[in-house]
């Protein structure tokens, strides 16, 4: 399924797709890649147009200037859906793509239909997070891309290194730079979207593991109770990556709250 971009069209993001219907967007996380949501593409095609697009900078399309801002980030989205021919979509982001995705609802908010916004808040900045977003700078350009994208990708599990799907996940970030790692964190830094959740008018889903070491509650909280139309699922014994530890409850979260389409 990966790799299905039109290869005359080098501006077209590579992406996973799947299935018919209404269309259902998926957004990755920093460090992350569209294969991540294999189990969700799978689970959904049978009646959903599912996509999953791989960030610039990011899984096979590793090749394309990652962005420097989530608002550019966004417009890439954006742009990568109107090419393909997508108008309306359901929205998810997860972590660095939760950011991403409120981001379109307040740029192209007549696009997006259900947005669900997982493992992710309003503040770029994500106190209390397992280290600041300095240290992991720090650390990404004294230990490489590769050391440190395995030592965070380990946090979000609560098995650590010893999860079952922890090393599928560490090897998402294979073709990642060093310029793309520190523009994702640059990127999350300078973003703030607090003042954005009282215009977010679509039905929204907060969605988050009660054992993220990114987000503490205090983010989903901030979402849940900002965004006017936003119901809260917790899944427990959950990490960051929660919709690979147990893609069976996300799958069902998510199900219970799309609409059924005909």
């Amino acid at each position: 399924m990966l790799g299905v971009k039109n290869k005359s069209d080098d501006n077209l993001l590579t992406h996973l797709r799947a299935g018919s219907g209404f269309p259902l967007v998926f957004i990755h996380g920093y460090l992350g890649g569209a294969k991540a949501w294999e189990d969700q593409v799978q689970a959904f095609k049978p009646e959903f147009d599912v996509i999953a697009p791989e960030l610039p900078g990011y899984g096979a399309s590793y090749h394309k200037k990652a962005g420097s801002s989530i608002e550019e980030y966004a417009n890439q989205i954006i742009n990568f859906l109107s090419q393909i021919g997508i108008q309306k979509f359901h929205l998810i982001g997860h972590s660095m793509g939760g950011m991403i995705a409120q981001q379109i609802a307040k740029l192209a908010s007549e696009r997006v239909d259900y947005l669900v916004c997982y493992g992710t808040g309003p503040l770029g900045m994500m106190p209390n997070r397992f280290e600041t977003l300095d240290q992991s700078r720090k650390r990404l350009r004294s230990d490489g891309v590769k050391a440190t994208a395995e030592r965070i990708a380990s946090t979000w599990f609560t098995n650590g290194k010893d999860a079952l799907r922890y090393q599928e996940c560490a090897s998402l970030n294979d073709n990642v730079t060093t310029e793309t790692a520190l523009a994702g964190l640059r990127a999350m830094e300078t973003w703030d979207g607090r003042d954005a959740m009282s215009s977010i008018s679509q039905k929204t889903l907060v969605l988050w593991g009660d054992r993220d070491q990114s987000y503490d509650w205090t983010q989903p909280e901030s979402l849940w109770t900002g965004i006017k139309e936003s119901s809260l699922a917790v899944m427990p014994d959950c990490g960051h990556n929660a919709h690979m530890e147990n893609p069976e409850l996300f799958n069902s979260i998510l199900r219970k709250f799309l609409p059924e389409r005909k």
